[in-house]
C-alpha cells in the first residue's frame, strides 16, 4: 500500500473507533464496547429479524448458521486444496467459538453476571477476537517458516501495517474509551460536588494525551521501519538502506526519550496541583522492552552499515 493512502486509512480508522466510542454512549444497546464490534451488532440485527415473524425467525437462523460455519467451509475449501496445517484446525474452534458467543449475544439474559450485560459484551468479544487472532498468527508464523524471501518480504510488509493498525485501534479505541469512562465515573462520584471538577476532568485529558503518546510514536517508528524495509528489498548495500537504517535507529531514540520525559512531566504537573485534583493517575514507566528494541535496532543499524563497507571494499579491490 501506497505511504499517502495508508495514512488516509489509519486517520480513518481513528474516526472510525472514536465513532464507536461515541456511539456507545449515545447508542448504549447497540454499541456498548469497541471489543464487541461486529458480533454484538450481528447479533442484535439477528435477534430483531428473529422477532419479526415466523418467517424472519427462520431466516434469522439460517443466516446464524451460516455467518458461524464461514470459517468451516474456509477450512474445508483450504483441504481441497492442499493438506490443512495443524493451525488450520483452529478454524473449526472458531465456528464452534461464534456458534456460542452469538447465540449468547442474541440472548444476553441466559448469562446473569453481576458485572452486567456490557461486561459480558466485552468479556465475549474478548473471547472472539482472541481465538481469531490466534489463528491469524499461528497461521503468519507457519508462513514466515515455510516460504521464500520474496514472499517473506510480502508477509513482513503486511506485518509491520497491521501493527500500525493496531497502535492506532489502542490509541483512539481502547484507551479513548478508558478516558470516556474516567471522566464519567469522575462526575459519577462527585454528583453535587461539581465545584472545580473541571481541573480533574482537564487533566484526564492530558492522562489521556500521555497514553496516547505512545502509540503515535511507534506509528511513526513503524513508518521507519518501512521505508527500512522497502530500501532493504530494493538493494541491501545501498547507501539508501543505512540513511533508512539511522532514521529508524533516531525515531526509536527520540520516542523513547519523549515517552519517559512526558511521563515525569505530567506527574510533576499533578503534584503542582495535587490540591485541587479528585483523581490521581501517577505511572512509573520502565520501559524495558523499548530498551531492547532499540537496541536490536542499532545492531541492526551497525550490520547494514558495516556490510556496505564490506561490499564497498571488495568492490574496490575487485
Amino acid at each position: 500500500m501506497k505511504r499517502n493512502a495508508f495514512i488516509l486509512f489509519l486517520v480513518l480508522e481513528a474516526f472510525l473507533c472514536i465513532m464507536l466510542t461515541f456511539l456507545r454512549e449515545v447508542l448504549p444497546g447497540v454499541f456498548t464496547t469497541v471489543i464487541a464490534f461486529p458480533f454484538e451488532q450481528i447479533a442484535l440485527g439477528l435477534r430483531a429479524l428473529s422477532l419479526s415473524g415466523p418467517s424472519g425467525n427462520t431466516i434469522a437462523i439460517i443466516l446464524y448458521a451460516a455467518i458461524c460455519l464461514i470459517p468451516a467451509v474456509l477450512l474445508l475449501y483450504m483441504a481441497r486444496r492442499r493438506r490443512p496445517f495443524l493451525e488450520d484446525w483452529l478454524l473449526l474452534l472458531i465456528s464452534a467459538m461464534l456458534f456460542a458467543v452469538l447465540y449468547l449475544m442474541i440472548n444476553p439474559g441466559i448469562i446473569q453476571s453481576p458485572v452486567g450485560t456490557s461486561a459480558v459484551k466485552a468479556f465475549l468479544g474478548t473471547i472472539a477476537w482472541s481465538v481469531i487472532a490466534t489463528y491469524i498468527i499461528l497461521r503468519i508464523l507457519h508462513l514466515f517458516f515455510f516460504t521464500d524471501t520474496q514472499k517473506l518480504h510480502k508477509y513482513m510488509a503486511f506485518l509491520l501495517h497491521g501493527l500500525a493498525v493496531l497502535l492506532v485501534y489502542c490509541a483512539f479505541g481502547s484507551t479513548f474509551s478508558h478516558f470516556l469512562d474516567s471522566v464519567e465515573a469522575l462526575r459519577t462520584g462527585n454528583t453535587g460536588n461539581e465545584d472545580g471538577l473541571w481541573v480533574s476532568i482537564v487533566f484526564l485529558v492530558l492522562q489521556y494525551l500521555v497514553n496516547t503518546l505512545p502509540y503515535i510514536l511507534n506509528v511513526l517508528v513503524v513508518f521507519a521501519g518501512l521505508r527500512l524495509f522497502y530500501e532493504l528489498q530494493a538493494d541491501r548495500y545501498s547507501q539508501a538502506s543505512v540513511d533508512a537504517a539511522g532514521i529508524l535507529s533516531q525515531r526509536c531514540c527520540q520516542a523513547l526519550i519523549i515517552i519517559m520525559v512526558t511521563n515525569v512531566n505530567f506527574n510533576l504537573l499533578q503534584l503542582a496541583f495535587v490540591k485541587k485534583l479528585r483523581v490521581l493517575n501517577t505511572t512509573v514507566q520502565v520501559p524495558i522492552l523499548s530498551i531492547a528494541f532499540l537496541l536490536a535496532v542499532l545492531l541492526l543499524s551497525k550490520y547494514i552499515w558495516e556490510n556496505k563497507q564490506l561490499k564497498d571494499d571488495n568492490d574496490m579491490f575487485i
